[in-house]
């Protein structure tokens, strides 16, 4: 059993929290937007302060691995990484869209959520990715993957197939609400990506030794960061 810190940073929230065998025993998040250099510290800072730690107790740190934000996501593993190196402890890497449906499941099983067919549901997270176009997965009601990660430009014709079966296709995280306009027949449930979600899947892996290597580890980015240049002239 493990005392694992939790960061997940791939969005505009900045979202850290500490988990005991599984379990989250304390949390610190924000929707500020694009502040995550200075927060995730300081949020680590009180929380290890908070439940009367020191850095070197834990046993590892999860870190949402992505694919998100390209920014937020170097931000919260650069962070991870450093850690763990410095207190020479594992570092565990978690799929934001994993902790995205674990967060959801778990709104569902406290009675947050209620949703009708849900055992049967098709769970549907979307993070967002500028305009229509969102990151996304498929899951079960138990969190099993039904598909794998993809870059998808939403329209009419997407996930046809899924919205007109009789099991319910449900939506959520900060790029559903722009796409339940044009998904007729989308359950859109408010879900928000969390350091939550990745406790449970961080204790698995702790238990099943499923570590990254600190030196050469990368953000799942999935698509490639492009810079682009201004056409305006400045003088």
């Amino acid at each position: 059993m493990a005392l694992i810190l939790c960061i997940e940073t791939g969005t505009d929230i900045c979202s850290v929290g500490i988990a005991r065998d599984g379990e989250l025993i304390s949390l610190r998040e924000s929707d500020e937007g694009r502040d995550h250099a200075r927060q995730v510290g300081v949020f680590v800072d009180e929380l290890l302060d908070e439940m009367g730690l020191q850095p070197e107790d834990l046993d590892a740190v999860a870190v949402g691995k992505g694919p998100g934000s390209y920014t937020g996501l170097r931000i919260g593993v650069s962070f991870a990484k450093g850690l763990c190196y410095g207190i020479q402890k594992p570092l565990i890497a978690i799929g934001s869209l994993n902790a995205l449906t674990e967060v959801a499941r778990e709104d569902y099983e406290a009675g947050i959520l209620d949703v009708e067919g849900w055992d049967d549901a098709v769970l549907c997270p979307m993070v967002d990715a500028r305009r229509m176009e969102v990151y996304t997965q498929r899951f079960d009601a138990e969190g099993k993957a039904l598909s794998e990660v993809s870059a998808e430009i939403i329209d009419g014709e997407s996930f046809a197939a899924e919205r007109v079966s009789e099991r319910p296709f449900v939506i959520f995280g900060n790029g559903a609400a722009k796409c339940s306009e044009v998904l007729e027949g989308a359950t859109l449930i408010d879900v928000a990506p969390s350091a939550r979600g990745l406790a449970r899947l961080a204790e698995e892996a702790f238990v099943a030794q499923k570590f990254e290597d600190i030196a050469y580890f990368e953000p799942f980015y999935l698509k490639d960061f492009v810079v682009t240049t201004s056409t305006k002239k400045l003088f």
